[in-house]
């Protein structure tokens, strides 16, 4: 059952849904911490109320070994980490003190668990420590192990149990589902509306039910109590209007039951977002079943008016999922339908984020595999297509990828796009920041330069059998021709033949789009090598691990480049083809030394034909000089505006960022955190109304500082 809804996670809970979570802390006799939680089914907004005489910088948050944590969002100043053992941590820079309180919200795979938490001051030392738990006995926890959540009484209602209706706005005579979840097990139940009985269902061994029932077709359209009944009377009730028989699409117009997003062969890692088409105003069921029959998962969506239904959250195909042939039956009340799909295992690049959705302020993490022995670039992308960081990891003989980046508070929220490039191979793996991800569109042409008269094949993707728009940009920025629809197939991927007959020599730009979401892919038509000596440089010579490198310089006009990264071994690290424009100038700000590079002279080398040139840069890291740190421009986002990237190395723990200008003032503050690759990697904003200037940042930490400065034009 699926029962997120996409409901924010500050939400407003609705009263008859409300349940109450009391907290006991240890020190139940004296001045204390409190913790108090309000909560509707997953969704728990917890309160943290400071009575003692002690200043708290950090909560730690756990569940009991059936629960775990989904997500999770902090008021502003603080940040959240999820560790390996599942606690959350919450801290913050600056202290609630005495009679002061602040709000944390979490997410759970099970509605109303026990949340046990510890308080801590900023020695972490611990101030407090207890547990939220439904309304009952109070229990106490002095120690820090996780512990058990209480088991089912046998009771056939509680004041846990609930249930809820699918759709919330049923219609006379239309079919809906009916679930809940903290009943009896393996108990009969009774299900009405109003006084008039509709059927009766039993739930199963956790207490978990999940039924379809049809309002009468002479039911009148009112206010009606739906009601859950046990043998022995007592009942829960649940309030809501039932609309109009007018409301309802003619059965003459009947929509037929399908299902799409889901390829005939998936792949571990692989990111769906599953639709189809069904009787409107009812509700989806999907029941999905592994190579062996089992029911593994079971999801529901509403029905619109239209007969059009969405999953409330894509699907990431495990990356531990059993390889072979799996089923979904789906049902909208009236037909049902069988599927079939089949995961393999012929990708090369298997990488998936660890949750769909991330908070700002939270770390983005990503893992899985690709081919051993083999660098493996990463590029993360904004919601705009932006370049926010890239890496370039070297993987071990195991194939193992492990891949962070910091967000913050002011981190824009939507899709983001960590592209994955090893040799020839390239993925597409998608993530959200303070929203569910959706798929965008891309493009990839199947080489750089073509020659007149030749067909470029484009690989395109996108969400599962929608049409997309292509349109071709000549060197002098005008459409070679009308846009071409192009249909994608059910697995949101597809190809499309260009045929360049009559193109002339220069720079090209494919543009893709779907709505407002669009995509953009340079080609060349024509270009030659070897036309020209070559001259290149960069903009500085003297680098950290993770910096990236602009490479500027002068050959012949459109002529076409590969330039080469060697370290100082002589391995390869990034080989790329580029072009120069039609002045001759030569632009490339894509390399990037690695954040595990080693000191020493690297070499770049600009190749066209027999014509080429070279140049040294110094990479430094921080094994003997202790933290350093670094800045580059960053993006220009909406609502924020210009930003900087600050770069921390060598830094073994959190660091205050200061940005200070030339007369002393400061004018920016920022914490940055570290990751578990021991670099710190902070956005900043810059004030509309900072002036153009040399500005000093200045990074500190109890065992060491660093400054470097920013000419801000």
């Amino acid at each position: 059952m699926n029962k997120s809804s996409t409901r924010g996670i500050f939400l407003s809970i609705a009263f008859l849904f409300s349940i109450t979570l009391l907290a006991f802390p240890s020190n139940v006799y004296g001045e204390e911490v409190s913790v108090s939680s309000i909560a509707l089914e997953e969704t728990s907004v917890l309160e943290l109320k400071n009575d003692s005489n002690e200043e708290v910088n950090t909560l730690r948050i756990w569940l009991g070994s059936d629960f775990n944590f989904k997500s999770f969002k902090t008021e502003k100043g603080w940040t959240g980490e999820k560790n390996s053992q599942g606690v959350i941590i919450f801290t913050s820079s600056e202290s609630i003190k005495p009679g002061e309180s602040v709000k944390f919200g979490v997410k759970t795979d099970k509605p109303n668990p026990g949340i046990n938490w510890k308080a801590l001051d900023k020695k972490d030392t611990q101030v407090d420590t207890g547990i939220t738990i439904a309304k009952g006995l109070p229990t106490v926890v002095k120690n820090s192990e996780p512990s058990q959540t209480s088991e089912n009484t046998g009771e056939s209602m509680t004041e846990d149990s609930i249930f809820r209706i699918v759709p919330e706005k049923p219609n006379v005579g239309s079919s809906i589902r009916v679930t809940g979840d903290n009943f009896g097990s393996s108990q009969e139940f009774d299900f009405y509306i109003d006084t008039k009985k509709l059927g009766s269902f039993t739930t199963d061994n956790n207490g978990h039910f999940m039924t379809t029932m049809k309002i009468p077709d002479d039911q009148k359209a009112d206010r009606v109590d739906f009601k859950v009944k046990d043998k022995e009377g007592e009942e829960k009730k649940l309030s809501l209007r039932i609309g109009e028989v007018d409301n309802r699409i003619p059965e003459s117009q009947n929509i037929p039951l399908t299902i799409k997003g889901i390829p005939d062969i998936v792949y571990r890692g692989d990111f769906l977002e599953i639709f189809g088409t069904g009787e409107p105003g009812s509700a989806i069921t999907a029941d999905i079943n592994t190579p062996e029959g089992n029911v593994i998962n079971t999801r529901t969506a509403e029905v619109d008016s239209k007969g059009d239904w969405k999953l409330d959250e894509p699907v990431i195909v495990a990356l531990d999922s059993p390889f072979g042939k799996y089923s979904a039956t789906i049902s909208d009340g009236r037909d049902s339908k069988l599927i079939y799909w089949t995961i393999e295992s012929d990708k090369k690049i298997i990488i998936a984020p660890t949750s769909l959705k991330f908070e700002p302020g939270e770390i983005m993490k990503f893992n899985g595999t690709a081919l051993p022995n083999i660098p493996i670039e990463l590029v993360l992308e904004d919601p705009l297509g932006k370049e926010v960081v890239s890496d370039i990891l070297q993987i071990d003989e195991s194939g193992n990828v492990y891949y962070e980046y910091q967000t913050t508070q002011i981190t824009p929220e939507g899709t983001y796009t960590l592209v994955a490039s090893q040799e020839k191979d390239k993925e597409f793996i998608f993530a959200g920041v303070g929203q569910l991800p959706t798929i965008p569109v891309n493009l990839e042409f199947d080489k750089l330069n073509y020659k007149a008269g030749d067909t470029a094949i484009i690989s395109l993707s996108g969400k599962a059998s929608e049409i997309i728009s292509l349109l071709i940009i000549n060197p002098s920025d005008k459409p070679t021709g009308d846009a071409v629809s192009i249909t994608l197939q059910p697995d949101g991927r597809g190809t499309h033949s260009l045929n360049l007959d009559g193109f002339a020599s220069g720079v090209y730009t494919a543009v893709i789009s779907k709505g407002s979401t669009q995509s953009t892919e340079i080609f060349t038509v024509g270009l030659v090598t070897g036309s020209g000596d070559i001259d290149i440089n960069t903009t500085k010579i003297e680098y950290h691990p993770g910096d990236s490198i602009l490479i500027l310089g002068d050959t012949g006009d459109n002529v076409l480049l590969t330039i080469t990264l060697t370290d100082p071994d002589g391995n390869e690290i990034k080989t790329k083809e580029t072009f120069s424009d039609k002045n001759g100038k030569i632009s490339e700000g894509s390399f990037r030394i690695p954040s595990d590079g080693k000191s020493g002279v690297w070499n770049i080398n600009a190749k066209s034909g027999s014509n080429f040139d070279n140049v040294e840069i110094d990479v430094v890291t921080t094994v003997s000089e202790g933290m350093v740190v670094s800045v580059e421009q960053g993006a220009n986002i909406p609502g924020l505006g210009d930003t900087i990237i600050i770069k921390v190395f060598g830094a073994e723990q959190n660091v205050t960022i200061e940005i200070v200008s030339d007369e002393g003032e400061i004018i920016g503050s920022l914490e940055g955190i570290i990751t578990s690759a021991g670099i710190i990697d902070q956005l900043w904003a810059i004030p509309a109304e900072t002036e153009p200037g040399t500005y000093t940042i200045i990074v500190t930490n109890p065992s060491d500082s660093a400054e470097t400065t920013y000419e801000l034009q």
